[in-house]
């Protein structure tokens, strides 16, 4: 009896020993949430982060507490914009084929393969511009095209045989701002100019100025016109803007 007693107490402690163990090793597992990344397959998404469109990290046990919100909330977040990410570029303003030039625009004019006669020329008082070989050539009332063709036709006369000509616009003729400005005077042109860029650009209206409307006169092939229109009117180069003043 006393051997038979010592092995049931045996057992029992043995039995006791294991639960023990047991328990132990359940409370040092870990419950927390772990997130698993998806391997990045090349050199830019090492160097510059997460490529867009890349699978997101997946969360493969969910838990509470902070930490776990923590590291939910790396799984969840954006993927980071591409180093050198720069937004669109305005496209330029171009200048219009069909302007008119006159006295005061500069131009830029290319002979292929002709140093010497490639510059920039100013067309000056009486509406021409002066180029090697073939001296004054009219360019008042003439687009740019114009112009090219009748410099090209000039050079093909005894120069060269078969010369190839571009003209573009360096810089419009000024316009004129008088009257209840702040500061009336001569300005540079600029493409798309209204009059009341114009006035802006001139100071703004002074305190007696008449604010609705202002008098343009335009100029073309040596003759004028002259119009009272409103503040949003288109502005040319070479216009005269004027400003008068208000009565009360």
């Amino acid at each position: 009896m006393p051997v038979a007693r010592a092995f049931r107490w045996s057992i029992l402690a043995a039995s006791l020993a294991a639960s023990a163990a047991l328990t132990l090793g359940g409370c040092m597992q870990t419950a927390g949430p772990v997130a698993v990344m998806q391997p990045r397959a090349d050199l830019d998404s090492m160097a510059y982060g997460q490529p867009y469109g890349a699978p997101q990290p997946v969360v493969v046990a969910d838990g509470g507490g902070a930490i776990g919100a923590l590291r939910n909330s790396f799984a969840s977040s954006p993927a980071p914009m591409p180093v050198g990410y720069a937004a669109p570029i305005a496209a330029p303003v171009r200048y219009d084929a069909s302007y008119h030039l006159d006295a005061g625009d500069k131009l830029r004019v290319v002979v292929y393969g002709q140093e010497g006669l490639t510059n920039s020329y100013a067309i000056d008082a009486g509406g021409s511009i002066t180029m090697p070989l073939i001296g004054a050539v009219p360019a008042r009332g003439r687009t740019t095209a114009g112009l090219a063709g009748e410099i090209a036709a000039r050079l093909r006369n005894g120069y060269i045989r078969e010369p190839s000509v571009a003209v573009e616009i360096e810089a419009y003729r000024p316009f004129f701002i008088l009257g209840e400005v702040t500061a009336p005077g001569q300005y540079p042109y600029v493409p798309n100019m209204t009059v009341e860029s114009a006035v802006a650009i001139a100071g703004g209206f002074s305190p007696r100025a008449k604010r609705d409307v202002v008098t343009i006169t335009h100029t073309e092939n040596g003759g004028s016109m002259r119009a009272v229109v409103p503040l949003g009117t288109p502005l040319n180069p070479g216009d005269t803007v004027f400003v008068g003043e208000r009565w009360f």
